[in-house]
């Protein structure tokens, strides 16, 4: 998923953007940073921003703002929580070259079926699998080479292999297949100092 900070989506046209959102959580640097240089070292003009999907891809029949505040809703009741990154898998249908979750996958089951209702509601293709996308949309012959520079790659890093799940984003897709960020919200209650 390729995104642009918060605000771009302002500047894009209303004709260029689809009726297909996605509700996802970022990986903060230094661990989304190497994520994001991996994903282009594999896959070189993707523009990458590393994420797990809480919501995957779907559209709404409602408007964006009308969606976003449920997401708003049934985020500040959701307490933040620590999300560990496992190995690299490779999903055998599609052929996404993907890193599995460890602890606190359950948690974003749960937050999935949660929010996977009322207006955010959407049947998607495959059932709910929470990972990081690493490489999708690449040649067959393509697979195993690249499954192999992933996890000599993931197997040589060094950083912290866990991240603090604590905001949300709510983003739209373009005619470009650029992600454009509409709105952010912390995960529990908002407090005012």
């Amino acid at each position: 998923m390729d995104s642009d900070p918060i605000g771009a989506h302002c500047c894009v046209p209303a004709e260029e953007r689809l009726n297909i959102f996605a509700l996802v959580i970022y990986i903060p640097d230094p661990l989304g940073r190497f994520l994001d240089d991996l994903r282009l070292e594999m896959v070189p003009r993707c523009r990458p921003h590393a994420h797990v999907s809480v919501l995957p891809p779907r559209p709404l029949a409602v408007s964006w703002n009308v969606a976003a505040e449920r997401v708003r809703s049934l985020a500040e009741v959701w307490t933040p929580f620590d999300l560990e990154i496992a190995d690299v898998r490779v999903f055998p249908v599609t052929n996404v070259v993907y890193l599995e979750l460890g602890s606190g996958r359950e948690e974003l089951y749960r937050m999935h079926a949660a929010m996977n209702t009322d207006v955010l509601q959407a049947a998607e293709p495959f059932a709910y699998h929470p990972h990081i996308t690493l490489a999708q949309e690449i040649p067959y012959d393509d697979v195993d080479s690249l499954s192999l520079l992933a996890s000599r790659r993931w197997r040589d890093y060094r950083g912290k292999r866990v991240f603090r799940a604590e905001r949300t984003s709510f983003v739209q897709n373009t005619l470009q297949n650029r992600w454009l960020d509409l709105a952010e919200y912390s995960l529990g209650p908002v407090t005012v100092p």
